[in-house]
């Protein structure tokens, strides 16, 4: 049985593919090994791979993906429905445009309340 395999175009950086099984930040990675996202400014970010540091943050531009649950530390539902996501969080089921993005925290309600009181 063969794997289906996605492309992932990382504006102005370059390609790389991905498979559905697979992170994408896994396949940007090994992109980024195989010399295939050369206009990228720095080496790839990455942090603790399970979705909790928010160093990894795209924005999914166009294209369908799967995700695993993200912290709301760094990516609001808001922005999660904006295609705002981690990319060590999701997995191709399309083509994929992506746009990398700075990491910031997203401030919680709650954590805003507590600080007001």
């Amino acid at each position: 049985m063969a794997k289906e395999r996605f492309p992932i175009h990382v504006e102005g950086s370059g390609d790389a593919s991905g498979y559905a099984h697979e992170r994408v930040l896994v396949s940007l990675e090994r992109a980024q090994g195989f010399g295939q996202l050369k206009n990228l400014p720095c080496k790839l970010p990455v942090g603790c791979r399970r979705g909790g540091c928010g160093i990894c943050r795209v924005r999914v531009v166009a294209g369908e993906f799967r995700a695993d649950t993200m912290s709301r530390a760094h990516v609001s539902a808001d922005d999660e429905r904006e295609g705002l996501v981690l990319s060590c969080c999701i997995y191709p089921l399309s083509e994929l445009s992506l746009r990398l993005e700075p990491a910031v925290a997203v401030k919680d309600k709650g954590q805003k309340a507590a600080k007001e009181a």
